[in-house]
């Protein structure tokens, strides 16, 4: 597909278990329109605010409507900032008391200004390093961003920076102020640019676009979870729900592409499209013991195997602690009963 080539509308009806049928023939099942070349701005390409979701518009795991938010994304979300509150005032105790002091006490006591240097070098880092993605520059990805960003109703389009990669298969969102950006590994784009698989970079630029939409890049959000690092168990938790909730909005964004980027993360990009998607996705299941356990619970992600069962199985939210079963009497295998799920075939990679 070519940059800024209106994305094709599919033909006949989307099979809809959800009973959402206001979706059919709306682009990758979103009903808000995506910005065209016609509507960018002052020059081809700058990209304009875009038309807002109405507020009614259903909340789901479904690759229509809006995206939901991963139903335990909140509650830990409270429970870690009141534990982060709790140890700011326990910090700003002792320094008043002045009975004891040492480098955690004075850590907590500068979170505020220490978190607003690192997001301010961190954003600064892109804009002298990163190449910015344009309608001249990376064009694809710029489009991808911007469809995003239409797709999930938000106001402005974050900025976007292709970073070198030097092998990694990354990309991350942040922000500054009231500025919001996402950065992607160089390795994701191929020489010239172009994405190897584009429906996988929209997929990944959909989720980290979703961490955005999210809230996840708040500078206040931010400060209230300062003690994640040091609640390897509960901090984790966490991370694990808004990575779960990212990726419903990359599902959202282009539900194709899941399998693709799911396999790029597990093989690499030249070899994304050898992994068996159901194959790898039926082992959630099956891969037990404490130590599989151990290794979920200490990630910040979910165990790609988890997180694979979660993007395949959209009746329910991605588990946290305990491994996926299926329904009693199923064999783990497929995509839901109902849900015609993209032929993705290996192919030989040229």
């Amino acid at each position: 597909m070519q940059p800024h080539e209106p994305q094709p509308h599919r033909t006949g009806p989307h099979v809809d278990p959800y009973g959402w049928a206001q979706a059919q023939d709306a682009p990758y099942g979103s009903p808000p329109p995506y910005p065209t070349p016609q509507q960018y701005g002052p020059y081809p390409g700058a990209p304009v605010p875009p038309n807002v979701p109405p507020t009614q518009q259903p909340r789901g795991l479904s690759p229509f409507g809006m995206p939901a938010r991963h139903s335990w994304e909140i509650p830990m979300l409270i429970v870690v900032v009141l534990l982060t509150v709790l140890a700011y005032a326990f910090a700003l105790l002792l320094l008043i008391l002045g009975n004891f002091f040492n480098q955690y006490v004075l850590i907590l006591v500068s979170a505020p200004l220490l978190i607003w240097l690192g997001r301010g070098m961190l954003y600064s880092t892109q804009r002298v390093n990163g190449v910015k993605m344009s309608p001249t520059q990376f064009p694809e990805g710029y489009q991808m961003v911007v469809e995003a960003a239409a797709r999930f109703g938000m106001t402005k389009v974050p900025d976007a920076y292709v970073v070198l990669g030097n092998g990694q298969i990354n990309a991350f969102a942040s922000g500054h102020g009231f500025r919001r950006f996402v950065a992607v590994y160089s390795d994701l784009f191929e020489i010239g640019g172009a994405a190897r698989e584009p429906d996988a970079l929209a997929f990944i630029i959909g989720h980290e676009v979703g961490h955005i939409a999210a809230g996840h890049a708040s500078y206040w959000r931010q400060l209230g979870m300062f003690l994640v690092p040091f609640l390897p168990l509960i901090g984790n938790s966490l991370i694990r729900a808004q990575e779960y909730t990212a990726d419903n909005h990359g599902y959202c964004n282009r539900h194709t592409g899941a399998p693709a980027a799911m396999g790029t993360l597990a093989a690499g990009k030249y070899l994304n499209t050898l992994v068996g998607f159901d194959e790898m996705a039926d082992r959630a299941a099956l891969e037990k013991g404490f130590f599989v356990w151990v290794v979920n619970a200490m990630s910040s992600h979910p165990v790609l195997t988890w997180r694979m069962w979660a993007l395949r199985d959209r009746s329910r939210h991605g588990k946290l602690w305990l491994r996926p079963s299926p329904p009693s009497g199923a064999v783990p295998t497929g995509y839901p009963t109902g849900y015609q799920a993209p032929a993705l075939p290996p192919k030989p990679v040229p």
